[in-house]
Formats: structure tokens, sequence, C-alpha cells
């Protein structure tokens, strides 16, 4: 198995004000670096960037997953199952998230069963939370 390290990802925002706001104060998200066209921040371990794109038109294509319709392009974390399940709460007992796909159980009784939920952030990103109860079905076929 391969050790695994952290991941980077850069990705446009309409506002960084507006992303720092969510990112940090929605997702708590730590921040590192910044200037005033990016901020870096750590999203559990890993390094996100959002690019300020002033003129960005979100896309809503998606692909049918398990009865879903799933945003593409998205990105997100594979966490423990508890901590899918703590940021799951704290995620429901908001009323301001633009939820995709509310928190569910994808694949159920199937390899690759998973914990899931797709919420959006105010420039549109679609951003994808999951979780195994065994990690080593996370390329379960």
């Amino acid at each position: 198995m391969v050790e695994l390290t952290p991941f980077h990802i850069a990705f446009p925002v309409h506002d960084l004000e507006t992303a720092r706001a969510f990112y940090t104060g929605v997702l708590g998200c730590g921040t590192g670096r910044e200037d005033s066209t990016w901020i870096d921040f750590d999203l559990y371990g890993h390094q996100i960037v959002a690019h300020l794109d002033r003129g960005l038109e979100p896309k809503t294509i998606s692909n049918p997953v398990d009865g879903d319709e799933v945003p593409v392009p998205h990105f997100g974390v594979v966490l423990t199952l508890d901590a899918w399940k703590a940021l799951r709460d704290r995620m429901e007992a908001r009323d301001d998230i633009d939820w995709v796909i509310r928190p569910r159980v994808r694949f159920a009784g199937e390899p690759g069963e998973q914990a899931t939920m797709f919420l959006r952030d105010p420039s549109g990103n679609a951003l994808e939370f999951k979780a195994f109860a065994d990690l080593g079905h996370l390329f379960a076929t």
C-alpha cells in the first residue's frame, strides 16, 4: 500500500473573503499562506487553494451514481466514520448549507458501501465528504 500524503488542489472562487468565511467558519479549515488573489486552506491536513476568478460561472453538470445526481467536477476528503458523523452533525445543524446530496449511505450492503454528502461553497464548487466503515474498501469493486 502507498503511504498517503496530503493532496493539493487549486480551485476558483468569485470572492476571497466569502471563501474565507465558508472554509474557515463553516468547514473549520485553518489558513496558510495567502495573497491578494489566493488563500491556502487546511482541509483535514490537505492543501486546498482558493484562487480569485471574478468572472466565475458555476457549473451544474452531474452524473447518476446510485440514485443521486453527483456534481461534476467536485473534490473532497475521505474521512474516518467518526469524523464524517461529526461533520454531518455540524452541517445538518446549520440552516445555510447549500446541499447537493444530503448525508446518506451509498452502495448499502455492497462492496464500497460508504457514507457520503455533497455541498456547494458560495462560489458553486461542489465538495464531497465520504467515509467507509472499513477504509480497506475504498477501492472495492
